[in-house]
């Protein structure tokens, strides 16, 4: 199954969107730009999502819900944040469809349906959820305000890409008020390190938190914040986003508090979010050219059963199968027993390596009989003979070794992939052969910040939060420079 996957030393693009799409994530819908998230992917999904979930409640955040349509004079009263989204808006001008009278059995638009005020379809919900808060706050007992919404929004792409970009895609978005400036700040900071913790425990992925330039930055922020993982072609992927939002949607709605003191005083703001592009770090970030590398932590089946019998022999392996089936999910492990019998082992090892299984264990009599089966674990591919009786425990072990393994392996790659350079000829001598992450000097200008990424395609990925200051010159223009910024290609 997976020999026929294109390398991805050859095309890193085709290999990704190939493996995509036979892995079983999702594939290319009927509606140009959108997906369709298939059970497999969406299962990995539902782990993320599970897991984010309970470290925001954890937070003290809770869930709510908002209209998926945006009124356009809501949409545009914060102009920045209106401006930076404009061009990606899907916008709703009318409420009806009609029979065409010129073409039997077809609908058109009925043009006496026009809204009297255009919608937006959420490209994010800042708009509608501070409109929202004006109804909810007036008073600093009611503060602070921690909501998280789980949805879909849309921004309107061209050049679409499995995970990383379509036109619509699934995502949480965090909206937090606050009494002072500082709290905001304090939970701006806390949600990207609960994204960092994420990332690096669960997706096994190592990050770089930083805060982006003013170039980078959400439109309406003051400050962004981000997590940068890198990928194995050396490009470096956003994987997640906080803003201080300062108090410019609070005037923006006129969200005001009551304060102890009997003052009148707007609220501070954040906003933060994840979305299904994680699913894209996760594949380009650890899988091979046989398929799905995934950290057991969210692989949707962690341990693959494949009975080994001859005609008539299935019955009684399966016999043997279940107390070893039943020891592992009583431990907590999610358990498949392939027992199809319109397959052969090798097809089915192929299929679950494809799919990223992190442990297959391969089961007949012969190994019953000695009291062993073979175990194999997807990273390494490394095969090893394990006592039946010790099973339970040794796959245990053997999974927080690979989450352990998958992580090292992908901070190794970074680390051998992130190179500190003093001049411009070297900076793009870097990204044309080594890739990765490149630490540089740059005066602090959006003008040097605009010409670098035009003649170069790199960009600032952050100024990370725990690199320290350091004196020298721009590698462009040669003025005073303060501290190195992490550049990067990226996706």
């Amino acid at each position: 199954m997976s020999k026929s996957l294109p390398k991805r030393s050859e095309d890193y693009s085709l290999w990704y969107n190939e493996l995509v799409k036979r892995a079983g994530l999702a594939e290319n819908s009927a509606v140009r730009g959108c997906m369709v998230i298939k059970p497999y992917g969406y299962a990995i999904w539902e782990k993320m999502q599970r897991t984010l979930d309970d470290m925001f409640k954890r937070t003290g955040h809770e869930n709510a819900y908002f209209p998926l349509f945006v009124p356009k004079s809501l949409f545009e009263a914060e102009e920045k944040n209106a401006e930076g989204f404009a061009k990606e808006c899907a916008v709703v001008t009318h409420y009806r469809l009609q029979t065409d009278p010129d073409r039997p059995g077809k609908l058109r638009v009925d043009p006496n349906a026009k809204l009297e005020e255009e919608l937006i379809v959420r490209p994010t919900s800042e708009a509608i959820i501070w409109s929202t808060y004006k109804g909810w706050i007036q008073s600093y007992r009611d503060l602070p305000l921690l909501i998280n919404q789980w949805a879909n929004v849309v921004r309107w792409e061209m050049r679409t890409r499995l995970f990383l970009r379509t036109a619509e895609f699934l995502w949480q978005e965090g909206h937090t008020a606050h009494a002072t400036e500082g709290e905001a700040v304090a939970e701006t900071r806390q949600m990207l390190d609960v994204y960092a913790q994420f990332a690096e425990e669960w997706m096994a992925l190592p990050v770089i938190k930083g805060v982006k330039t003013e170039n980078e930055r959400f439109a309406g922020a003051v400050d962004t914040y981000c997590i940068e993982g890198l990928m194995q072609d050396g490009k470096a992927l956003q994987a997640g986003t906080s803003h201080f939002l300062g108090q410019n949607f609070a005037k923006a709605f006129d969200v005001q508090f009551q304060t102890k003191e009997g003052g009148l005083e707007y609220v501070w703001g954040t906003s933060w979010g994840v979305s299904t592009r994680l699913m894209g770090a996760l594949v380009m970030a650890h899988s091979d050219d046989e398929g799905l590398v995934l950290p057991p932590k969210l692989a949707p089946i962690q341990v693959v059963i494949v009975p080994i019998y001859k005609t008539g022999q299935l019955d009684e392996v399966m016999e043997r199968i279940r107390p070893m089936q039943m020891g592992l999910i009583e431990r907590g492990i999610s358990v498949k027993v392939d027992d199809r019998d319109t397959e052969r082992p090798g097809f089915k090892f192929a299929e679950w390596e494809l799919k990223g299984v992190p442990v297959r264990i391969a089961v007949g009599l012969r190994d019953l009989e000695a009291g062993t089966v073979e175990v194999a674990r997807r990273d390494t591919k490394e095969k090893m003979t394990v006592p039946l009786a010790d099973i339970v425990n040794s796959v245990d072990l053997l999974l927080a070794d690979i989450q352990q393994n998958i992580y090292q392996r992908a901070l190794r790659f970074r680390e051998t992939h992130t190179t500190r350079v003093e001049s411009y000829e070297e900076f793009k001598q870097v990204l044309d052969t080594t890739a990765g992450f490149v630490l540089a000097h740059y005066d602090g200008t959006s003008e040097t910040e605009e010409r670098i990424k035009e003649e170069t395609k790199a960009t600032i990925r952050c100024l990370a939060l725990n690199e320290p200051d350091e004196d020298g010159v721009c590698m462009l223009t040669g003025k005073p420079s303060v501290r190195r910024a992490y550049f990067a290609r990226a996706y």
